[in-house]
């Protein structure tokens, strides 16, 4: 049963990230912590970064040591350091060798990625977790259909007007 779960989940990673990001907003992200206790938190804000073409994308200054988990196939923890202080976590989407990633902005009750991975407890440590098989972070779909709502990326103005200004940050509205 667990084979067959953690293939359904990995087709639902490999594939393109402006595809994907919508889809995992209303899906629970599991977290079971060192102390043994699962928590389960609604996805409710995600932005999509797609390769080297998108010059916000850190796969766009081209395969590095912190980017090298991005061009493989969906499905890994991309998590990378950010002001020396934050760490962010994401999604690697997609084929291999076209690197993808959709960051993790917010759950319900807990908006920002630093925050979120504050509450979370992750770290480097992280780095290339695979969600399908990992027994500490995880994700779990939902019946869930929630309205999605998009508009520009945060953040990321270094990239020049056209890729700060494209519609690739999706989020819901929960009350």
């Amino acid at each position: 049963m667990f084979f067959f779960y953690a293939a359904i989940i990995k087709r639902f990673f490999c594939r393109d990230v402006l595809v994907v990001a919508p889809q995992i907003l209303g899906q629970h992200l599991v977290r079971r912590y060192p102390s043994g206790l699962i928590e389960k938190y609604i996805v409710t804000e995600v932005e999509a970064y797609k390769g080297g073409e998108d010059l916000a994308c850190h796969a766009s200054k081209g395969r590095t040591a912190r980017t090298e988990i991005m061009f493989s196939e969906g499905g890994y923890a991309y998590v990378y350091l950010v002001y020396g202080m934050h760490w962010m976590l994401n999604v690697v989407t997609g084929s291999e060798n076209q690197p993808q990633a959709v960051l993790i902005r917010g759950v319900k009750g807990c908006n920002g990625p630093g925050r979120l991975t504050r509450m979370l407890e992750v770290d480097r440590s992280f780095y290339g977790e695979d969600y399908t098989e990992s027994t500490r972070i995880w994700f779990e779909p939902t019946e869930f259909t929630p309205s999605i709502n998009k508009g520009p990326r945060i953040g990321v103005d270094y990239a020049g007007n056209y890729w700060a200004s494209i519609p690739w940050r999706f989020w819901i509205d929960l009350d």
